[in-house]
């Protein structure tokens, strides 16, 4: 039989649905690009990863192409940043940690089935992911592969909206407003990230 490639994890704000932000809204936080419970990202913060990225795709032999199609670059890192923060709340509430270990073991189970290190780079770059923001995609998506698998993933969906909801969530209106009940900036069958996403070129897992 032939095996199934493994699947190359990406980050959930980018590839997958991701929470809804909208052009209205207000916060009480100024300079911050989003406040999540007592963690402030800031502007310059978000600006910084955006460069980073931006820096990247300037380097690689598709930068032009790779420039193009990211122009939802600031909000899309917004939301990763913001929904990484849930994730890692909502894990430690609930018991769960992600070693060092595990990622590294899965990094390099996802650059043999996918072609290799420099592939998984410039895949994970196409997706608005510096290089060295790889693993902590990979942390995130191992998290919630194991909340799926302590909750299930019904139950795990509710956590994400309740701890959402938890931390007061606050988008500064320059980039929209946070949508926890929605949790898609699309229709979407299933709100929140999965725990991975097919590989290019791999059939849609059913749900």
């Amino acid at each position: 039989m032939h095996r199934r490639r493994t699947a190359l994890v990406v980050s959930a704000a980018v590839l997958l649905s991701a929470p809804l932000l909208t052009a209205c809204g207000s916060t009480s936080h100024p300079g911050a690009a989003a406040v999540v419970g007592d963690d402030r990202i800031s502007v310059s913060q978000l600006q910084h990863e955006v460069n980073v990225v931006r820096d990247a795709q300037r380097s690689s032999p598709q930068g032009q192409q790779l420039l193009a199609n990211s122009a939802r670059l600031n909000q899309d890192t917004l939301i990763r940043l913001v929904q990484n923060r849930i994730v890692q709340q909502a894990a430690e509430d609930n018991g769960v940690e992600v070693t060092r270990r595990e990622v590294q073991r899965r990094r390099a189970e996802v650059e043999r089935s996918n072609g290799g290190a420099e592939t998984v780079r410039a895949r994970f770059l196409a997706l608005g992911i510096a290089p060295d923001r790889i693993d902590e995609a990979l942390t995130m998506d191992l998290t919630r592969a194991k909340l799926d698998g302590k909750l299930g993933a019904a139950r795990t969906n509710d956590v994400l909206r309740r701890t959402s909801d938890a931390l007061h969530v606050d988008v500064n209106p320059r980039y929209g407003t946070w949508d926890p009940k929605r949790g898609t900036a699309e229709p979407a069958q299933e709100p929140w990230l999965r725990a991975a996403a097919p590989a290019p070129g791999e059939p849609e897992r059913p749900a």
